[in-house]
């Protein structure tokens, strides 16, 4: 059974994908393979530099800013680059043998076909604001044009099979263990 495990920005799903990783589970980050093969795709490479212009990499390493900047002018240009990346992240996860991945954008970028289960790690909108401006340093404006780009809680939890509730009161292992138990009586 493969399993996905998703949330928005500032939700708390790498911390999730840490304390499973004590119970030996290896998840999949599907932003760190993204960011991983668009330095290393020569596909990618020629596609961002067709897409963006040639500041998309500089000295071979991508622009981030360049690229950050590009990806938020508008959706039609959100949707160019996930048509470029998504798919080398969809055949990069099939050919690792892992059976658990953790993305922000599961439904938005179709990867949500390649699992049996989904798991949504949700917090409050502020608790993920504040997270997000202390990890990365920048702006409440910019942090909320991040979530604009994803479903809202709201509507990942329709389409998810299990919920962790990360807002700093809950007791995660004791949610983890229970759905860890419900997935193996699936099995």
């Amino acid at each position: 059974m493969k399993i996905g495990i998703t949330g928005g920005i500032g939700s708390g799903k790498s911390y999730v994908c840490k304390r499973l990783a004590r119970h030996g589970i290896e998840v999949y980050d599907c932003d760190a393979a993204a960011k991983r093969l668009i330095c290393t795709s020569p596909i990618i490479y020629k596609e961002l530099t067709v897409l963006i212009g040639s500041d998309a990499y500089i000295d071979g390493k991508l622009n981030k800013a360049v690229v950050a900047q590009f990806l938020l002018q508008s959706e039609e240009h959100a949707k160019a680059i996930d048509a470029i990346v998504h798919p080398a992240v969809f055949r990069d996860f099939e050919e690792s043998g892992m059976q658990w991945m953790e993305s922000a954008i599961i439904f938005e970028s179709g990867i949500y076909h390649l699992v049996d289960k989904i798991i949504v790690v949700t917090a409050p909108e502020d608790v993920r604001i504040q997270r997000v401006m202390k990890r990365d340093h920048i702006t409440r404006e910019k942090v909320l044009q991040w979530m604009q780009r994803q479903w809202s809680q709201e509507e990942v939890r329709k389409h998810a099979d299990y919920e962790i509730v990360n807002d700093g009161k809950a007791d995660i292992e004791k949610q983890i263990e229970q759905i860890l138990n419900q997935i193996k009586n699936k099995l």
